[in-house]
């Protein structure tokens, strides 16, 4: 679950510029370690701390390499990862040159069972008046 917190802040410009408005902001940021991943892991497997650890650590070099050279890279039911250079409009064809690009940006797209799994995470806010 995660539990969120009502927060207001006056809006310093657009359409609502003075106006105090109100958001949800998560109470706390919960994370697996890399220590909690790989102990579950080992749990769940018949490999060892180190095994896991080496694993996880050849996956992040794999996939920095690929990236790198323009490549995507799909981790199965996780999901994949990829390279998107966004385009800045030019008004004309000769314009159209490396420099026109914009920074390359790490794109994931989780599978189903990722997106299903956000989908199923339960949502609170919480409405506690601070005294």
């Amino acid at each position: 679950m995660i539990e969120f917190e009502v927060k207001s802040k006056k809006q310093p410009i657009g359409k609502r510029k003075g106006q105090t408005v109100y958001y949800a902001q998560p109470k706390t940021v919960q994370h697996l370690t890399n220590k909690m991943v790989v102990d579950r892991i080992v749990r769940e497997t018949s490999l060892s701390a180190g095994d896991v650890s080496n694993a996880i650590i050849s996956l992040s070099a794999v996939v920095r390499d690929a990236l790198a050279l323009g490549q995507s890279v799909d981790l199965a039911d996780l999901g994949s990862f990829r390279i998107v250079v966004p385009p800045k409009m030019m008004d004309t064809a000769k314009e159209v040159t490396v420099e026109a690009l914009k920074k390359p940006k790490i794109v994931f797209t989780p599978k189903a069972a990722m997106r299903t799994a956000a989908e199923s995470v339960e949502l609170h806010v919480s409405k506690e008046k601070k005294v």
